[in-house]
């Protein structure tokens, strides 16, 4: 099983960046754009792991308890690696950093079961575009600069997920096998 930790976004939210993606998708149709119903902030890929490990994986998540719920703005566009060599479009992620000590709080709670710890810093992010060539984007970034305000919305997260990703020919498919409230209670 493919298996990823993350914090699931508003729709008010979706539908704001479902309408920046229709006015910047003409602009580079070369780019993958990720179905927006799939947008999520990840805390954590765990990647592959066995079926059986997923109880452990649960038990271990559900001593993550974050001290308060955290609100969170979903602002700006910005390219990784870098403006000049990109390859993926992202929508900002903008939170206290409460946000980055849960990521952190996840990473601790499953490095005993020997999921290795992400070796980059936590950059929350939604990933709006991927690009195979990054030299084609002169169109895109034109777009972006027409496209008005960049503000997508807020939340206040209160809990978080595991999701199982199933890749598909069309996109990845997501399933939500359990829910962590920041209060301690785990639901499925």
């Amino acid at each position: 099983m493919r298996l990823f930790v993350a914090l699931d976004i508003p729709e008010n939210v979706r539908n704001a960046l479902a309408a920046l993606t229709a006015k910047l998708r003409p602009a580079c149709k070369d780019a993958r754009w990720p179905r927006l119903e799939g947008l999520h902030v990840t805390l954590k890929f765990i990647d592959e792991t066995p079926s059986e490990n997923v109880a452990k994986i649960r038990a271990a998540l559900a001593s993550v308890r974050p001290r308060a719920a955290i609100p969170i703005v979903f602002r700006g566009l910005g390219f990784f690696p870098s403006e000049r060599r990109p390859r993926v479009l992202w929508a900002g992620v903008q939170a206290g950093p409460e946000l980055s000590a849960l990521a952190a709080d996840v990473e601790t709670a499953l490095d005993p079961l020997g999921f290795p710890r992400e070796e980059r810093t936590f950059s929350p992010h939604l990933t709006l575009a991927r690009f195979d060539n990054p030299r084609k984007l002169d169109a895109l970034r034109t777009a972006i600069a027409k496209a008005g305000p960049l503000d997508f919305g807020a939340v206040t997260a209160k809990e978080f997920h595991l999701y199982q990703s199933v890749l598909k020919r069309g996109g990845a498919e997501y399933t939500r096998l359990a829910t962590f409230s920041f209060t301690g209670r785990e639901s499925e």
